[in-house]
């Protein structure tokens, strides 16, 4: 890859939104940074960018990042504007939580409430329709996560794992720091978590 120095500021613009999504991006994206199609026809055919899915692109000289598959289902998620809006959730954010061994067949992702598709949603997905808060979500790697916190309170309210399981990963994941004693107090204020809470505190 070119040294950033040498890029114009139109390119650097790019490459740093790519940089940020682990060298992924839409065709809105490129749109709004002045990359029409005929330019992104023309960078596919020079062989700058690797079309990887339709209307998402990647740049061809950018480190493959791990998991790829995940970057893609994310930027899937894109609003009209270019903007991805899924969060990664349940079994999922269980695994890339480290709190689990299990690899689950389907990817679990959070969508807004109106999140809409004219397509048919794709098989490897499992999307589940909420309107997350910002606290509910943090990075890992290259793609937004629900908390370990919020992941388990969902996978309690799903019944998509033993509750058992559940409790076991409760417990690692404070003692690892991912749940810390501020967000347990947020979630017993909530109605919709408080009975999710007292049972995962049962085994202090």
């Amino acid at each position: 890859m070119r040294k950033r120095s040498k890029l114009n500021d139109n390119q650097r613009r790019q490459y740093e939104m790519a940089e940020s999504q682990g060298g992924y991006f839409t065709a809105q994206q490129a749109t709004k940074l002045g990359y029409g199609a005929s330019k992104r026809t023309y960078h596919v055919g020079a062989g700058n960018w690797i079309r990887e899915a339709r209307g998402i692109f990647r740049l061809a000289l950018f480190p493959e990042p791990e998991r790829p598959d995940l970057i893609l289902w994310w930027l899937w998620s894109h609003d009209r504007s270019g903007h991805p809006l899924g969060v990664f959730s349940h079994r999922t954010a269980l695994t890339l939580h480290d709190l689990t061994d299990l690899m689950p067949a389907r990817i679990d992702m959070i969508v807004p409430k109106k999140f809409r598709r004219g397509t048919p949603i794709p098989r490897v997905l499992e999307l589940h329709y909420a309107d997350l808060h910002q606290e509910e979500t943090e990075r890992i790697g290259y793609v937004p996560v629900t908390t370990a916190l919020r992941t388990l309170l969902d996978l309690w309210q799903s019944g998509g794992i033993s509750k058992e399981v559940l409790r076991s990963a409760f417990e690692q994941a404070k003692d690892q720091g991912k749940i810390v004693r501020r967000q347990i107090q947020a979630a017993v204020r909530d109605p919709e978590w408080e009975e999710a809470v007292a049972w995962l505190l049962k085994g202090e």
